[in-house]
């Protein structure tokens, strides 16, 4: 009697995935046609950044070009301890705490008048954005000549109409320079903050804003606790991206008082070391330090953003 053996049935062939591979196909169509803006991107933005870094180690004057080499890091103790750069970064944060802070406040309070209803709210919000769509040299050629100039300007023009002809003519840029540079950046960033609030603004519980009214609560009570605690996240997201921008602002400084009479801050600063010193090295170092510092302001501001979206998502 014979027994038949049966032989082991082949193993079968292994298929691929297929939604995997249908997963991955679609994620790489989505993001290739992203790879050459970041590409772009970080030739722009990243070499220019580590090319900077380099040169901050270096000792690397135009005037001594026999004197280059590995300076380690002198040229950042030498932006700390200078007294022109501690005066700067004093100028810098000075400049940009007014700033923020005047522009929040006006920027709340027009938030506020333009988050009720009334005939023309759209022609006056767009006419209130234009001066943050200004291009900021534009701006600051403006309120130099046309406002601060003490023959022609406005300003003095205004108090001419009121007082008469013997009335007080200031040389405003001589005798109040860094006011007068704060009071430009706040009519250019008022607009933006009261964007962000106002923004804000149209996401406020009126259901509970209702019932408080129903209660007996008046307006400022209203605003105390209940307005003003929902625009906080939206008050520190503006005043951190303001902070980040306006620590870099040139322009203004640039064009209405060339860094004279104590307004130099640091990016004006960097340009004289880079342009009038010629010395690359510290002027490298002393952007390093500025970007450092942006940085650090735009991590809280991206956290700003992140637990707002939490927030809204939550709803």
């Amino acid at each position: 009697m014979s027994t038949t053996v049966e032989k082991p049935a082949a193993p079968a062939a292994t298929e691929p995935n297929e939604p995997t591979a249908l997963k991955r196909a679609g994620a790489w169509a989505r993001r290739a046609p992203l790879l050459p803006a970041l590409v772009f991107m970080v030739i722009v933005t990243q070499l220019p950044f580590v090319g900077t870094l380099i040169i901050s180690f270096m000792n690397w004057n135009a005037y001594y070009p026999d004197e280059r080499g590995f300076a380690g890091l002198d040229n950042f103790v030498r932006v700390l301890t200078d007294v022109n750069t501690r005066d700067a970064i004093i100028t810098t944060i000075i400049l940009t705490a007014s700033v923020v802070l005047v522009s929040l406040l006006l920027g709340m309070l027009i938030a506020l008048l333009l988050d009720r209803v009334f005939l023309g709210r759209g022609i006056v919000r767009t006419m209130m954005i234009t001066p943050f769509l200004v291009v900021p040299v534009a701006a600051a050629l403006l309120w130099k000549h046309a406002l601060f100039n003490p023959e022609y300007g406005l300003l003095n023009g205004l108090l001419t109409w009121l007082f008469g002809a013997n009335a007080v003519q200031p040389d405003w840029l001589t005798s109040a320079p860094l006011t007068s540079v704060i009071i430009a950046l706040v009519w250019q960033w008022t607009p933006f903050m009261m964007l962000i609030l106002l923004a804000g603004l149209q996401g406020k519980p009126l259901d509970v804003i209702e019932a408080a009214q129903i209660d007996g609560c008046n307006n400022w009570q209203i605003f105390r606790h209940m307005t003003f605690p929902h625009l906080r996240q939206y008050l520190e997201l503006g005043g951190l991206l303001g902070s980040i921008y306006i620590v870099q602002n040139f322009d203004a400084v640039f064009t209405i008082t060339s860094g004279s009479l104590g307004t130099a801050n640091l990016p004006y600063t960097i340009y004289q070391i880079f342009f009038q010193a010629q010395d690359y090295g510290r002027a490298s170092a002393a952007g390093v330090v500025v970007v450092i510092g942006t940085i650090v302001l735009a991590t809280f501001a991206l956290r700003s953003v992140s637990s707002l979206f939490q927030q809204e998502g939550g709803r």
